[in-house]
């Protein structure tokens, strides 16, 4: 390992042990009260059962077999299609994870705005891909004086714009920054999709635009396959073949320098990941090696509703499946009437931007025993209640603990700040600490 990789792995370490010396209080909800004034360090060594361990509902838990499982699939499926990959960070915003996903083949991480290049910084993530554009004077300059202060910090952004270059020149060159800043041009995903130079021409003047400039070097091409209009199969399969064909014409007209080691080629949201890989082994020889750089981010928690639906892994079953991590366990708290049935949880708790969440387990308040949730439905949530819709003959009583599925993992990591990691027969292993 070269010196400024050691370092960071020691800096990293460091950070992460600082989490495990925070204090439990009130602002961690869910967790046992009597921990109170522990260290979450000391908390995981008491290995505690969820349900016996004095755990209040609501209470998040994320399946240490699961992540594991996980993380071992992408990293697999990433080598054995050619693949580097950078996880989207967004989606945890948890460093400790970010870690393991390094720790299973991740070449770096990616990040969508500055703040979450702030916090992988201070836990030492040595590469970020930073997947939009940064027109931020402020965050500009912090990004200068983080290159120049480490010379193994690797930091790429996109750029889409001629404006967007100046003023990323304009800041750098205020700033006094020494190292360029790394772009790769952002190739739209289509009319009325989000962001991006739309069309190849309009790439062009952004990579002449960079070349003007002595702050930015022009490394790659990148965009998301996510954004492409009625996504398909064929679709999405034409945008990424324009990608490459544009990073191709890139090389051949010289518009990466004599400095750049290698060409940046990046896409790859957690839906189309299949077709990525696909199209990325086409890719014609360049004149220099090709980083071709996957992004995918949610594959670590998966979900029981969006990418259970989305996974390329449907597509592809002999590849393997993910598995979802995250269950929301909530308790019973009012039987009103046959049909109907309300939990203590609610939108403060359980991510609903794309779909309720889905009653799976029943844990019996009389015996410790769980079944199938049978008949029993989430109908609506308010604030700090689960409506629940039972049928004739589903046994649910006040005091049973309800556990459910959730659809999108990037909002149910941001509805909690420290999450326990929890193996199958319950014990709580460590607790996940979240950044947003």
């Amino acid at each position: 390992m070269p010196p400024s990789s050691a370092a960071a792995a020691s800096g990293t370490d460091a950070a992460l042990a600082g989490l495990a010396a925070d204090v439990v209080d009130h602002r961690f909800k869910g967790l046992p009260p009597d921990a109170t004034g522990r260290t979450v360090g000391e908390l995981a060594a008491e290995r505690r059962d969820l349900f016996t361990g004095g755990f209040t509902t609501p209470v998040m838990a994320l399946s240490a077999e699961a992540v594991e499982h996980n993380l071992r699939l992408l990293e697999t499926y990433t080598q054995r299609h050619g693949l580097r990959f950078a996880p989207h960070g967004k989606t945890p915003m948890a460093p400790q994870l970010l870690a393991r996903q390094l720790a299973h083949g991740a070449w770096g991480i990616t990040a969508a705005v500055p703040h979450q290049v702030r916090v992988f910084r201070a836990f030492g993530i040595p590469r970020i891909f930073l997947a939009n554009e940064l027109v931020d004077a402020a965050a500009l300059r912090w990004i200068a004086a983080e290159l120049d202060a480490d010379d193994g910090f690797r930091f790429l952004c996109y750029v889409d714009s001629v404006r967007g270059v100046e003023l990323m020149d304009e800041a750098l060159g205020a700033a006094g920054a020494t190292r360029r800043v790394d772009v790769v041009v952002e190739l739209a995903a289509g009319d009325g999709a989000r962001t991006g130079a739309r069309t190849e021409a309009d790439c062009a003047a952004v990579a002449d635009a960079v070349a003007a400039t002595s702050t930015l070097r022009l490394v790659g091409v990148a965009g998301y396959e996510g954004e492409v209009p009625q996504a398909d199969s064929d679709r999405v399969g034409a945008w990424l073949r324009r990608l490459v064909a544009l990073t191709a014409a890139f090389d051949e007209a010289g518009r990466f320098g004599p400095d750049v080691d290698e060409i940046v080629l990046s896409a790859g949201g957690s839906a189309w990941f299949d077709a990525v890989a696909d199209v990325f082994a086409q890719v014609p020889p360049l004149s220099r090696p090709v980083l071709k750089l996957l992004r995918s981010g949610a594959y670590i928690a998966h979900d029981d509703g969006h990418y259970r639906k989305l996974t390329p892994f449907n597509r592809v079953p002999e590849e393997g499946a993910l598995r979802p991590a995250f269950t929301l366990w909530a308790q019973v708290i009012s039987r009103p009437h046959p049909d109907q049935a309300f939990l203590n949880a609610g939108k403060r708790d359980a991510a609903h931007d794309l779909q309720l969440p889905e009653a799976q387990r029943v844990r019996s308040a009389r015996d410790g025993t769980q079944r199938a949730a049978e008949g029993i439905t989430v109908t609506g949530l308010s604030d700090q209640h689960v409506w629940v819709r039972t049928e004739a003959g589903a046994q649910l009583e006040v005091g049973d603990w309800v556990g459910m599925g959730m659809s999108h993992p990037c909002t149910i990591f941001d509805k909690w700040q420290l999450i326990p990691l929890v193996e199958a027969d319950g014990t709580v292993t460590d607790y996940i600490r979240t950044f947003f």
